[in-house]
């Protein structure tokens, strides 16, 4: 009940500077992961083939390609959904396109990755997990002064989750999001050059609570957007 040894699951995100961590994680508790990638070229870099298949050329905002996906996944255990974006601007000087933007590629890639792993869970018959990236932004809004689109995003995401967990009470698939506040990582580390860094979260302490989540020893909490912060 404390490993993963042999179960299959989806992590979207999974060649990003999060995503490598979580999948390197879940490996290593026995997982044999699936990561969808827009790109072509996106590879696993650190781990082995035999665990880790990267599936090219999938569009999370796309949901005949979404359905595609997960259509063709062995039995599922869970979904963890990393794939999202970030952008900042007030709302004087921003428009709709980017609002949308945000929209479609926080909210709607969580929702419509979640509908392909609830389909492809009720197939197998076991039951599941699912875990969203909500964003200490989507939880707590006033953090969200100057990222007014992306918070909205987040907070979505949020509500998502704790509407589907309620939705599938009944059939042992648990729904869970975190909330991480700003991770430390090579792209953020590259858009905010003079923060200070040690107010971030490191990825690994993220991986370890998706982890948590979806473990087979989890089998009571879902509903739950778990705060991650590495400083108040």
């Amino acid at each position: 009940m404390d490993t993963l040894q042999g179960r299959h699951v989806v992590v979207t995100g999974g060649t990003g500077g999060l995503g490598e961590v979580v999948v390197e994680r879940l490996v290593r508790a026995g997982a044999i992961c699936h990561v969808p990638t827009h790109r072509t070229s996106d590879t696993a870099r650190r781990l082995p083939p035999t665990e880790v298949h990267v599936v090219p050329g999938v569009d999370l905002t796309d949901e005949a390609a979404v359905d595609r996906f997960y259509d063709a996944l062995p039995a599922l255990w869970a979904s963890v959904h990393l794939a999202g974006g970030f952008a900042m601007g007030s709302i004087a000087d921003s428009g709709r396109a980017g609002f949308v933007a945000m929209i479609e590629i926080n909210a709607l890639t969580a929702w419509l990755c979640c509908r392909g792993a609830v389909r492809a869970m009720r197939r197998a018959g076991a039951g599941g997990r699912i875990v969203n990236v909500s964003a200490r932004p989507g939880v707590d809004a006033r953090k969200g002064a100057r990222m007014a689109g992306y918070a909205a995003s987040k907070a979505a995401v949020a509500a998502l989750t704790v509407a589907l967990a309620e939705e599938l009470k009944g059939e042992r698939i648990l729904v869970n999001a975190i909330a991480p506040s700003t991770l430390d990582t090579p792209a953020n580390r590259r858009a905010m050059p003079d923060a200070d860094t040690a107010a971030w979260l490191a990825p690994a302490a993220a991986a370890e609570a998706v982890l948590q989540l979806i473990l087979p020893a989890n089998m009571e909490i879902s509903g739950a957007i778990l705060p991650l912060y590495a400083r108040a």
